[in-house]
């Protein structure tokens, strides 16, 4: 990702580190409001936000009074999310110009998918964002994988867990980590899950899966034999 800035507005503190370390894991830049008044503060200040997360109820300006005010001088995307599912709500976003609307409580790793989509869409994200490594080649946009050149078929979770261990190569990587990043950021699961996936993974990836070499009593580690 080429560092695009986001605006993520909330007032819950906890909520704007929650999307925020999503995003910055994918490497975007962050903004962040915790009303509408800072909101747009922030807004005026940096011409160059690439998409807003904006959050409905706050105080101050509430999240349509912003948008209104930002939709006046920009087209700038903007994502709403909402503790609300009324579908009066999403209609009266969409009249306002709003480019989606989710719903409290959310993936965050479906809402970093939204973004990136919506991203692509104003031609502002990259067509096909690809990594490579030792004969790996993963295109997050197509959602493809191929191991010297040949594609080889993997489940969401398991091109997800691929792509993270990508992303984080040569770093050893805690079981709960990785369950915090790929699953969820609160999943409280079993650590065997990971296991698990990890076990399927490396078997679709024949010889490949040597890469992801198992870190005792810790977790696991991406790293490309040289």
């Amino acid at each position: 990702m080429n560092g695009l800035k986001i605006l993520v507005v909330d007032d819950e503190s906890r909520m704007r580190k929650l999307v925020r370390d999503f995003l910055v894991r994918k490497g975007y830049q962050v903004l962040e409001a915790a009303d509408g008044e800072e909101a747009l503060s922030v807004f005026y200040e940096n011409k160059n936000i690439a998409l807003i997360l904006l959050d409905v109820m706050m105080p101050k300006r509430n999240g349509w009074e912003v948008c209104r005010a930002i939709r006046e001088q920009s087209k700038v995307p903007i994502v709403m999310l909402t503790a609300r599912g009324d579908e009066s709500d999403e209609l009266r976003g969409f009249e306002l110009g709003v480019d989606e609307y989710i719903a409290k409580p959310f993936s965050p790793g479906i809402l970093v998918a939204r973004v990136e989509a919506i991203l692509r869409r104003s031609g502002k994200g990259a067509s096909a964002e690809t990594k490579s490594a030792g004969g790996i080649v993963l295109d997050r946009a197509a959602h493809l994988v191929l191991i010297d050149r040949r594609p080889v078929d993997l489940s969401y979770k398991e091109f997800e867990l691929l792509e993270y261990f990508m992303e984080n190569e040569g770093i050893a990587l805690s079981r709960e980590r990785i369950l915090n990043s790929v699953w969820d950021y609160d999943y409280f699961g079993d650590a065997r899950t990971i296991d698990t996936h990890v076990k399927k993974l490396r078997s679709k990836l024949g010889d490949k899966g040597a890469y992801i070499r198992t870190v005792w009593g810790m977790g696991y580690k991406f790293e490309v034999k040289q």
